[in-house]
Order: C-alpha cells, then sequence, then structure tokens
C-alpha cells in the first residue's frame, strides 16, 4: 500500500469539510495516517466473514454491497466517486461482517484503518475532530441503508427505478444491468419490461386504450 498523493488528499480533504473542518496542523496529523489502495475489478474491499477495519473514500471507480443467502447473491447498495464505504457495524462492533463489498471497476481508494481512529482518539491536538469524523461516517452509512430499506417497505421495483432515474444516478450509467436488477430485487426480463414502459409511455397508453 502507499500514500494517497498531495492533489488525492485534498480531494478528501474538501469532500470532508462539508463536516468537520480540520486546520493545516490537524490534518497533517491525520492525513499521515492515511493509505492508498488499488483494487481491481472484480476484487473484494471486504468479504463476508472478516472483520472491517477500515473506512474507505472513493477516489475513482465503483463498488457493489451484497450478501449471499441460500447460494443467492443479493446488492444492497452501491458506492462511487467521492463517497464513503465500510461496513461500519463491524467496524464498530469488531464482529465478523455480513456482507462483501467488491470493485465492479478497477478502483480507488483511501483508507483510514480503526487502529489510527483509536490513536488520534487519545491525541489531543485532533481528537474532537476525529470523534465528529466518525459520527458522521456512521451517520452517512447508516442513512443510506435507510433510505434502501424504506424504499423496499413502501415502493415499488418500479417506483425505485423512477426516482434512481429522476435523481440523475450514475448508477443507471455505470453499473451493469443484472446488478440494478438484483438491487432493485427483480430480473433482468423485469427490468427490461420496466425500462420500455418508462420509455415509450405513450406505447403502453395506446395499447390499454385498443
Amino acid at each position: 500500500m502507499q500514500r494517497p498523493s498531495q492533489l488525492q488528499l485534498l480531494v478528501y480533504r474538501k469532500y470532508l469539510e462539508q463536516f468537520v473542518v480540520y486546520t493545516d496542523e490537524q490534518w497533517e496529523i491525520f492525513s499521515e495516517e492515511l493509505q492508498l489502495r488499488k483494487i481491481k475489478k472484480k476484487d473484494f474491499l471486504l468479504e463476508a466473514g472478516k472483520v472491517c477495519n477500515e473506512v474507505a473514500f472513493i477516489l475513482r471507480g465503483a463498488v457493489r454491497y451484497y450478501h449471499v443467502k441460500d447460494g443467492e447473491e443479493i446488492t444492497n447498495y452501491f458506492s462511487m466517486e467521492n463517497e464513503m464505504v465500510s461496513a461500519y457495524k463491524s467496524f464498530l462492533t469488531q464482529k465478523p461482517s455480513a456482507i462483501y463489498i467488491e470493485a465492479i471497476e478497477n478502483t480507488q481508494v483511501i483508507i483510514f484503518n480503526k487502529k489510527s481512529l483509536e490513536k488520534l482518539l487519545n491525541n489531543e491536538q485532533i481528537n474532537l475532530k476525529m470523534e465528529r469524523f466518525g459520527r458522521i461516517v456512521a451517520e452517512t452509512l447508516f442513512c443510506c441503508y435507510d433510505d434502501r430499506l424504506t424504499a423496499f417497505i413502501i415502493e415499488s421495483p418500479e417506483e425505485r427505478y423512477l426516482n434512481l432515474l429522476e435523481s440523475g444516478s450514475r448508477i443507471l450509467t455505470r453499473i451493469p444491468q443484472h446488478y440494478i436488477a438484483n438491487y432493485l430485487g427483480i430480473t433482468a426480463v423485469s427490468l427490461s419490461r420496466i425500462r420500455k414502459r418508462v420509455s415509450n409511455p405513450h406505447k403502453e397508453l395506446k395499447v390499454a386504450f385498443n
């Protein structure tokens, strides 16, 4: 593993400044703990059954969260550039994760590990900022999970697809269709039908009235 470049660190710092602002001295302390990792497509940032010891920030690429039930993969979420990635429950509890985090493109991430977090929480120069950092990571990942759960309870697969479409989500242009279908909880054939319906609404109406 290698150190991030100054440009890569600047990207990360600008992202974090939405939530927590470090002085130059504090940033120097924090950035000394950061590492750059390159993950090839189809390789894992984390595998189920292992303890998550890292929080990652995606500089480039995309990852898929999924778990396996009865031999079938169930996609939970996707993350892309300028997003945080972690199995944060495992990170906090130090118990094995139930999810896989797989690169679906060649991906570069900045890594911050739990040992470094514990070290900086004991550093009076930066401990309050690190408490804030930990809280922001938890809130960000929890909100993603809560949105996903709520959508499955109250929305149909077509409504979930339309929400992705209306939000201009990068998921629809970057993620393979079979993963999107799996994420929506439908088959690839059903997704194809929804896409045709959405792209040709007047045709559907004409058929209905004939």
